[in-house]
Order: C-alpha cells, then structure tokens, then sequence
C-alpha cells in the first residue's frame, strides 16, 4: 500500500512540476531552510525592536498640566520658547496664549516650527513665512486669502492646545501727546504771577516821582 501510494506521488510529481521527485524534494528543502533563516532574522529584530520602545517609555515624562499665565508682555513669552524644559512650550495667535508643550516635536528646540515658540507668530503663519520680520502679531495688511489661513490656524489651536493666557497690550506714547502733558503740567502765560516785576516797577515809579519832586520844592524857593 505505501509502495502503490509513492509510486503515485513520484507520478503527481512528474506530471504537474516536470521535475523528478529528487529534484523536487531538494528544492523544498531549499525553501524551507530559506524560510526559517528569513522568518528568524525578522523576528529578532521586531523583537529587539519591541524591547527598546519598552525600555523607551519609562524614560518619557508625562506632560505637567498647563498653568495659567494670565496676562503677560512679549518679552516675557520669550521665556517659553522651550530652551527651558522646566518651563511649558508656549506659542500665541492674534494675542492668545496656548499651551504647545504636547507638540514638542514640532514647536520644541529642532522642531520645523521652532522658531514661533516663545512669540505671536499670528503675521508669520497667515503667510506660511519662516523670515525674522514676519514673527510678530501685527496682521495689519494682511489679504483675504491669508487671514483665511490665519483663521485656519486659530481654530486649529483652539481645538488642540489649551488657552493659557494673553499678550498684554502696550500702547506707545506718542511725541504729541507728550507735548500735549507737558504743556498742561506748565503753568500758562496769562496765569504767571507778576509780583515782582509790579514791583520792580513802583519802586522806579516811586523813584522817580521823588526826583521829580525835590526840583519842584527848589523852584518854588527861588
């Protein structure tokens, strides 16, 4: 019975490869061995791979809960650019605050967008510009299309980030309202005291109405 069932198989062998059962065996050997060192390679590398993302994430630190700023100067968001680790990544749009610190990658020391941490980069992401002069949260000038790209931005970091504080505000003082101050903190014209000069003035009136009068007295002795 098994001699009739491998005199079948050699036949089966012949009839659907060409190849002579020999031949055959080999090349499935060959592939089998090929398959094992293959499959044993891959799989020490993903397990190797596995290993290393678990030692990995014991070394991320979770992210600290945003802390409200409140109000603060430009100068002052400088500080959170993200050179400081202890300190949250910090990055505003038309003068709001958000929390950019999940977002390290990007916004973080390195990152493509780097240079917006730390600052209202309002002007330079309407239009999509890494240059100095655009960093700045002055959008006046700016067209349709581009405060359309500046709105796209907004509600993306409203949707994302966490809304930590704004950009205080600070109005220049301009040449004429200093001028206009100081000449109301000056005392007017009209308003001057004259005392001295009144004076001064009666005493050369006095003086005068005295040297006068004495040559008067000596006409009338003569």
């Amino acid at each position: 019975m098994a001699l009739q069932l491998w005199e079948t198989l050699k036949e089966a062998i012949v009839a659907y490869t060409g190849l002579s059962p020999p031949t055959f065996f080999t090349l499935l050997a060959l592939f089998l061995a090929i398959y094992y060192v293959v499959s044993g390679l891959f799989g020490s590398s993903a397990n190797n791979t596995h290993g290393a993302t678990r030692d990995f994430e014991p070394q991320m630190q979770p992210l600290k809960p945003p802390v409200q700023l409140g109000e603060v100067t430009e100068e002052e968001l400088k500080a959170y650019d993200g050179t400081d680790p202890e300190k949250p990544l910090l990055m505003a749009i038309k003068g709001e605050i958000y929390d950019v610190s999940q977002s390290r990658m990007f916004y973080g020391p390195g990152g493509p967008y780097a240079l917006f941490a730390g600052k209202d980069a309002s002007r330079a992401l309407a239009k999509m510009s890494f240059e100095e002069k655009d960093l700045t949260g002055d959008i006046s000038g700016l067209g349709p299309f581009e405060l359309e790209a500046l709105q796209d931005w907004e509600y993306k970091f409203m949707s994302k980030y966490v809304k930590v504080g704004t950009i205080k505000k600070e109005v220049p003082v301009t040449e004429g309202e200093f001028k206009g101050e100081s000449s109301e903190s000056s005392p007017q014209d009209g308003d001057a005291p004259k005392p001295a000069i009144e004076e001064g003035g009666s005493s050369e009136n006095v003086a005068v109405k005295s040297e006068e009068n004495p040559s008067h007295v000596d006409a009338d002795k003569e």
